[in-house]
């Protein structure tokens, strides 16, 4: 509830209530008088009727009546407005800069400005596209309403990373308008199409690409209509870090060709992994052994062991291990083979319910649903030892084989999903970290067949989901830069500064209102890569041009614009009252009305009228 309600509910209770004590007063004097000195029964109802309007005139005297008309409508005409708006008696019209040269109403700078020339507005009928980062300010705190325009064709939400590490695999996706049977391509930095997607009935898309090589990277969105025509492409700016490699912790009861590709393709994706095999006998293979603690697990992101290397750990190792994870340590325990009443019975005080996974079952991995083209971008040339022609067909993902697990409890999470959507690996939560248990037994016949690519998606999905949070990055901007308009800045240090791409560098004045989220306005004045500094740390970003990608602005500045239209009308709601009232009228003629009937009023119940003796009270 606003100030303003506070005020007069506060006023009129207090009247309401020195009314009520007043009416007590009289009827109690009437009651406690001899019969001889009592009140006729019209004098009682000019007494009584008069102590509730006396009430009434003072709350209006204080608060005088709202005057409607008084405070009109303004119909604000922004990018995109078509003519035809009706107009009532009191409205004012205006135009900002955006709107066509078309648009009815009075040219103003922004809608600051309008709103000083007609004060004591309180409501906003916007038409168009919606209100810029300028202006939504000034609309705060009035009654909007907003009649958009319709989105163009082609892109109008797009929603991807900014930021992604090195070799790692992302997701975007997005939403277009009015295109029917057309399709939506993601281009790398090569100009190479590596994935191809048909929008759904509701527009939305989705696209994946991997993230190769570090740096400043602009992959492509291309759109195509029904008859594969190019009605639209749209930059995807993706800034690539050399994250640190997760630690990769590797034990294994037994050495097998699992094991071998899995450690191969930790090593080309630079993990670098620490490997431990047991061959019997107390022997073991590959790196130098480590002691199984919380202190030496705490220096490793991922743990990723076998069923039979599970077993073989002692009941202070295997409580290590449970530590670790709940300190945060992602633990993935691989399944090749039915599991021993010992090992189900530790898993159930887990919180699984894998069952003995003594039965095998064919797998077959879901389509990506890339064409041949994508995949073979996807495939890349191959090795110096292992070319790849780039007119080869991509080989068929092979058939594997999972082990029968119940993966499906309550608090478990698919971790991965084979073609008929039944998850052959998932996850639980552990304190900070995550377990998994995982029933794809050769992933490596993948490899054999040609499809590495696949063999190391799964993988990599695998590891970042379980590894070890990261810190995330302090500072935050919010959206999409865009040239000439604000961008929000937060969690900023002092000192911070953006260096444009070309000139220097612009000093950023923290907001002393953000309080802790420390958040400042930039305003770029050119478009391409920026980067935030702070101390010695580089945070880069995209600035989009004043013109580039018109659907995704259109989009962005209805969403805001119809956000601001439904806090308002929230407020409306909650306060009980209409979005928009107009400006108070005077209280002088309330007061002298409430003056000359409360005058009159002390006279005649002084005065002698209406009793039934002529006794003096």
């Amino acid at each position: 509830m606003s100030a303003g309600m506070n005020l007069e509910l506060a006023v009129a209770l207090v009247l309401g209530l020195a009314a009520i004590l007043a009416t007590a007063r009289l009827l109690y004097r009437q009651y406690r008088s001899d019969a001889s000195t009592r009140s006729r029964g019209w004098r009682m109802a000019v007494l009584l009727i008069a102590q509730p309007l006396i009430a009434a005139l003072l709350y209006f005297a204080v608060l005088p009546p709202r005057l409607p008309g008084q405070a009109g409508t303004m119909i604000v005409s922004t990018a995109g407005t078509a003519d035809g708006a009706s107009q009532g008696a009191g409205d004012i019209r205006v135009a900002l800069p955006e709107a066509p040269p078309a648009a009815v109403g009075e040219r103003v700078a922004d809608l600051a400005s309008a709103l000083r020339r007609h004060p004591g507005t309180q409501r906003l009928r916007v038409l168009g596209a919606g209100l810029p980062p300028r202006d939504r300010d000034a609309a705060r705190g009035l009654a909007i309403e907003f009649v958009a325009a319709p989105l163009p064709r082609g892109l109008s939400g797009l929603w991807s990373p900014a930021r992604v590490g090195e070799g790692e695999e992302f997701w975007l996706s997005g939403r277009v308008e009015a295109m029917p049977g057309g399709s939506v391509e993601l281009l790398d930095p090569g100009s190479q199409r590596v994935d191809r997607a048909e929008p759904r009935g509701d527009g939305g898309f989705a696209l994946s690409a991997v993230a190769r090589s570090a740096g400043l990277a602009m992959f492509r969105l291309r759109l195509r209509d029904a008859r594969q025509q190019v009605i639209e492409q749209v930059d995807v700016p993706v800034a690539i870090e050399a994250r640190p490699a997760p630690k990769l912790l590797l034990l294994a009861g037994a050495p097998g060709p699992e094991l071998k590709y899995l450690r191969r393709w930790a090593a080309d994706a630079g993990l670098k992994p620490h490997t431990q095999i047991s061959v019997g006998a107390g022997l073991q293979l590959g790196d130098a052994p480590l002691s199984l603690n919380v202190a030496t697990l705490a220096g490793f992101d991922l743990l990723v062991l076998d069923e039979r290397a599970w077993e073989s750990l002692g009941e202070t190792q295997r409580n290590a291990v449970i530590a670790a994870a709940r300190g945060g340590l992602g633990v993935l325990l691989r399944v090749g083979g039915p599991l021993s009443p010992r090992t189900r019975a530790q898993l159930r005080e887990l919180g699984f319910e894998p069952g003995a996974g003594a039965d095998a079952s064919e797998l077959r991995l879901p389509a990506l649903g890339a064409d041949e083209a994508a995949t073979r971008a996807r495939l890349g040339p191959g090795s110096v030892d292992a070319p790849r022609p780039r007119d080869q067909a991509p080989a068929e993902a092979p058939v594997l084989t999972r082990r029968v697990l119940a993966l499906d409890g309550a608090t478990l999470q698919p971790l991965a999903r084979d073609a008929d959507g039944k998850a052959y690996a998932a996850w639980r939560a552990l304190g900070q970290g995550r377990m998994a248990l995982w029933g794809l037994s050769d992933s490596f016949k993948l490899v054999l067949a040609g499809r590495d690519d696949l063999h190391g998606r799964l993988w990599s999905d695998a590891l970042s989901t379980l590894a070890r949070a990261r810190s995330s990055e302090a500072a935050r901007i919010d959206g999409w830069p865009r040239q000439d308009e604000r961008t929000r800045m937060c969690g900023l240090a002092d000192g911070a500064q953006v260096l444009p791409p070309r000139g220097p560098a612009v000093a950023l004045a923290i907001d002393p209102d953000a309080g802790r989220e420390r958040c400042a306005g930039f305003w770029p004045a050119s478009a391409g890569w920026h980067s935030l500094r702070q101390g010695e740390r580089l945070l880069p970003f995209y600035v989009r041009a004043r013109d580039e990608a018109p659907g995704l602005r259109a989009s962005e500045l209805r969403e805001a614009t119809a956000g601001l239209s439904l806090a308002s009308a929230r407020r409306g709601s909650a306060a009980g009252l209409p979005a928009a009232d107009g400006e108070r009228g005077s209280p002088w003629p309330w007061f002298f009305v409430w003056l000359m009937l409360s005058a009159g009023l002390w006279w005649f119940e002084r005065s002698l009228r209406g009793r039934y003796s002529p006794a003096a009270e």
